[in-house]
């Protein structure tokens, strides 16, 4: 059964920092590109980043381009969003999918990927 889960959320201060992970169970995660989408409240879903299946190439929309950082383990079958100086603008729920793209001035559209996670809550706060 193919499947995304997010995990690594919480609430933390301004500045600080928080690991995400997607892992992916019931299809070689080798062969796919993986995007990390957030919708904020009362705001439409967005890309915010992709990796593409080898790893070589990553994406960043300029809101989190400079903090956040995507890897990839395939042989962990996990891909990862490390953020860093978050802002609470950054508050929302953050969301992985699969896809076949993830190239250079990509904007990680939501059609271009499928199979999305449960999603994980990110509340940057004081």
């Amino acid at each position: 059964q193919l499947q995304l889960v997010e995990s690594g959320g919480g609430l933390v201060q301004p500045g600080g920092s928080l690991r995400l992970s997607c892992a992916a169970s019931g299809f070689t995660l080798d062969y796919y590109s993986i995007g990390w989408f957030r919708q904020a409240p009362e705001k439409e879903r967005e890309g915010i980043s992709c990796i593409s299946s080898s790893g070589n190439t990553t994406v960043y929309a300029d809101s989190v381009k400079g903090r956040f950082t995507i890897s990839r383990d395939n042989a962990k079958t996990t891909v990862y969003l490390q953020m860093n100086s978050l802002k609470p603008e950054d508050t929302a729920i953050y969301y992985c999918a699969r896809g076949f793209f993830c190239y250079t001035d990509y904007d990680v559209p939501q059609s271009d990927f499928n199979s999305w996670g449960q999603g994980t809550q990110v509340t940057v706060s004081s």
